[in-house]
């Protein structure tokens, strides 16, 4: 296990110079219910849309919610498009855009009609023109993009093949790359792999590996083999090939293939998950961090993107939370507030297919007692969700002398057990709200209690759960531990 905070702190310094094919990305939500009378073709009755920035901009994007800086340079035709991708672009925090005009050329414009049931994408409308870069306009990016090489730490090429990175335009910018000591990765769209010649880092998709060296590319031994041939052809350092469900598999130049399974996802939609993955290699990287290392951190973060509808952005949080195991998040993530936070973390795990365990208390001083319990319960779980009495609930069940420990120690804590996966405070003096919410799989108390007598306990039946009670560990009380340490034996 590598030291995921040093790293995270690396990445937040780093600089990426990210050029390459720029798009709007308009996903388009509603239900299908019929075809139409006018042709054999399905009606989408339209609930709503969003438009991302897209392509190489969401690499750029990808790159500044890491934590780290973005140099962006791209292209965009004189059209209302490209002026609502300047404006977008300059309005997001960690990326500096540089955007050459060509009026030459529509911006690209991607349109997905996507089945919200589903989440299917059912068809997709391009407006684009996807030609190499006229000589002028070629000379425009160079001229752009070369000043910037020395402010960058590395370099990524994000090719879409929409006109941006000509032969020409890569040439220059590797050379003058690799005469500065920058690494450069690459993202490639074109079959011809020598185009990149002297790049650091490739990064085809199986598909487009598959079409360059003409291998089947199925296995990781055929990967390996093929990969050693592109190597030699571009005079790079390794090619990584994303295999989608498959995971990753890296050969680097000297040394052995590396192979990382994907995580298992609930996948709701695959756009960008290469723009993911090509910034998170960058910015790790950059970082310092070696080829393994690099190669987790962009498996986490592509599980993450494909779990989100359109488009998507992953943050250092996230990928936080997707890379450590569950026991090693900081207690302080694993405490959230009822609401959109708690709503979130359960939809993930519904989303994985993970049993939600729920068990409830003051915790005011924490005993073995309550260690049982919660160990237990976890036991019985996937993930374990806490419900925390809040300071004022404790008052009013316990006393004006409780709590001895306010509802932040107490909560902190409880998050801090390998057992308990999250803790939400609630105001109320019973949790039956908290638990109508969450809607557990299993729900857990002491066995001090019968099943009629714990709260939800119908609830949670009537959603197909179950109710556990846990014998209690005799001769522990907190009521008892506060007595004694006030001195006061009765």
């Amino acid at each position: 296990m590598f030291d995921f905070e040093a790293l995270s702190h690396a990445m937040a310094s780093q600089t990426v110079l990210c050029v390459g094919d720029l798009m709007l990305d308009e996903f388009v939500y509603g239900e299908v219910s019929r075809i139409s009378p006018e042709a054999p073709a399905p009606v989408i009755a339209v609930q709503r849309s969003e438009t991302n920035i897209g392509g190489a901009g969401n690499v750029a994007r990808n790159i500044a919610s890491l934590g780290a800086r973005c140099i962006f340079v791209g292209l965009i035709g004189e059209d209302e498009v490209g002026v609502r991708l300047a404006v977008t672009l300059a309005q997001e925090p960690g990326v500096e855009s540089l955007l050459v005009h060509d009026p030459s050329r529509p911006t690209t414009r991607k349109v997905r009609f996507v089945s919200e049931h589903f989440s299917t994408h059912m068809l997709r409308a391009d407006w684009e023109l996807a030609v190499p870069a006229s000589g002028d306009i070629e000379q425009k990016l160079i001229d752009t993009i070369l000043p910037q090489i020395s402010r960058a730490d590395i370099v990524l090429l994000s090719d879409y093949a929409k006109g941006v990175l000509t032969a020409r335009v890569i040439r220059n910018v590797i050379d003058a790359a690799k005469k500065l000591g920058k690494r450069v990765i690459v993202d490639p769209k074109s079959a011809n792999f020598a185009i990149y010649r002297g790049a650091t880092l490739l990064t085809p998709n199986r598909k487009e590996f598959s079409e360059a060296t003409r291998s089947r590319a199925d296995t990781e031994r055929s990967i390996a083999d093929a990969a050693q041939d592109a190597m030699q052809l571009a005079d790079c350092e390794a090619i990584l090939v994303t295999q989608s469900e498959r995971g990753m598999t890296l050969v680097p130049r000297h040394g052995e293939a590396i192979h990382v399974p994907a995580h298992p996802v609930k996948v709701r939609d695959v756009s960008g998950a290469g723009d993911t993955v090509a910034a998170v290699l960058a910015v790790t990287l950059s970082a310092g961090a070696d080829w393994e290392t690099a190669l987790r951190m962009a498996s986490a973060a592509a599980a993450v993107a494909v779990g989100k509808q359109g488009t998507a952005s992953v943050t250092s949080a996230e990928l936080r939370r997707k890379i450590l195991p569950h026991a090693f998040l900081a207690a302080e993530e694993k405490i959230v507030a009822a609401g959109a936070g708690l709503e979130a973390q359960l939809s993930e795990w519904r989303q994985q297919g993970l049993r939600v365990g729920f068990t409830n208390g003051c915790f005011d001083i924490l005993h073995p007692g309550h260690v049982k319990v919660l160990t237990a319960a976890r036991g019985a779980c996937d993930r374990l969700v806490v419900g925390l009495n809040s300071d004022a609930s404790v008052k009013r069940l316990k006393g004006e002398s409780r709590p001895v420990q306010d509802e932040r120690a107490r909560a902190e804590v409880l998050a801090a057990l390998e057992a308990v996966d999250l803790v939400v405070i609630f105001e109320e003096d019973t949790p039956i709200r908290l638990i109508t919410a969450i809607k557990p799989s299993v729900l857990v108390k002491g066995g001090d209690y019968t099943r009629d007598q714990v709260v939800g306990h119908e609830i949670v039946e009537a959603h197909g759960g179950e109710v556990l009670l846990i014998d209690v560990l005799p001769g522990f009380s907190t009521t008892t531990l506060v007595n004694r340490a006030r001195g006061d034996k009765g």
